[in-house]
């Protein structure tokens, strides 16, 4: 349950390249996220997930950036916060943790590493269906037979 001072989170995972549709779908994911109000979560480390990044601050969003490195990025890195914390691959549990729900879009190995975390700490998950990788069979095929969270259709 959030607090009315604490603004929802949303992180968006996954990966697609520009001129896909999953790369079109994941900036009007971080557009709308934004115009309700919603905090983007979002490493940037993928041009979808950093094109949701951008597209939420053009909306007038917050962006909150997790690095795996632990030195800051360029300034126009698209964040309103950005967090290095130096710890590599791991740092894809502090992704999963990080928000009151996830966006899978596409995605390879690093995503459907950030989608069993979320699983595990019960985190609902919103696959967008159509954009190839991990998010196209995540409805049909959940990471295990355990009901942690939702999937949303």
């Amino acid at each position: 349950m959030t607090s009315p001072s604490r603004r929802r989170q949303v992180c968006v995972l996954g990966s697609a390249e520009p001129g896909s549709e999953a790369y079109d779908r994941a900036g009007q994911a971080g557009e709308r996220l934004a115009r309700l109000g919603i905090t983007v979560v979002s490493g940037c480390g993928s041009p979808a997930t950093r094109h949701a990044a951008q597209r939420a601050l053009d909306a007038g969003g917050l962006v909150v950036s997790i690095l795996p490195a632990d030195t800051m990025p360029e300034p126009d890195w698209p964040a309103t916060v950005v967090i290095p914390c130096g710890m590599g691959d791991a740092r894809n549990l502090m992704m999963a943790l990080a928000g009151d729900a996830c966006i899978v879009i596409g995605g390879r190995a690093g995503t459907i590493s950030e989608v069993c975390l979320a699983w595990l700490h019960r985190r609902p998950l919103l696959p967008l269906v159509g954009c190839g990788g991990w998010s196209d069979g995540l409805l049909a095929n959940p990471p295990d037979e355990r009901r942690n969270a939702p999937i949303l259709p």
